[in-house]
């Protein structure tokens, strides 16, 4: 089982319970979406001394968390859970870390993103993604999903896309790679 040096900050019992399952690391639990003074002061302790991945749940206040912890605690990693790999298995749960495979857990692990401190440049254009089908049309939210799958940076709507493009520097040749497979899978 693979060793991780950085702590990862996941929401709760469940998720770490989980992770203990795919991988041999320390987790910080947030105990939900409203993350207190205290717990934004451990992260920023544990960033410093061994590094902090964030690992939250794809949905909304997985998001939220993830923000919070970014504005708050500059440098931290991201790891993405598809939102398909966090579908619980049982009819009225909710999206979640703890309901993931082990493997679908490492996978995420093994594609972190750094967010960039110094102000990241705009790499893709927004006319690049109009052209790539990804605001407008039938088809753009299915194509965001699977975009963001693809390179690991989850889930976001046509507003944040950008944003999130931007904030992770994905470079043009793979965001183009990932649109041409996007296509190549729809014919």
């Amino acid at each position: 089982m693979k060793k991780i040096k950085e702590v990862i900050v996941v929401e709760g019992k469940d998720d770490t319970k989980r992770l203990a399952l795919a991988v041999d690391a320390d987790t910080l639990e947030t105990n939900g979406s409203a993350i207190s003074e205290a717990t934004l002061a451990q992260i920023k302790t544990l960033q410093a001394s061994r590094g902090v991945i964030v690992f939250t749940d794809p949905d909304f206040s997985g998001e939220r968390i993830r923000k919070t912890i970014s504005a708050a605690v500059p440098g931290v990693k991201h790891a993405f859970l598809p939102r398909k790999a966090g579908v619980p298995t049982k009819a009225g749960g909710s999206l979640g870390v703890e309901h993931a495979s082990p493997a679908a857990i490492q996978t995420a692990l093994a594609h972190l993103y750094m967010e960039q401190i110094d102000e990241p440049q705009q790499l893709i254009s927004h006319h690049d993604l109009i052209a790539a089908g990804l605001l407008a049309g039938p088809t753009a939210r299915q194509r965001r999903e699977q975009l963001g799958e693809r390179l690991g940076i989850g889930y976001v709507n046509g507003k944040q896309l950008p944003k999130r493009l931007q904030l992770f520097q994905i470079q043009p040749a793979d965001f183009w790679a990932a649109v041409d497979q996007l296509t190549t899978e729809e014919k």
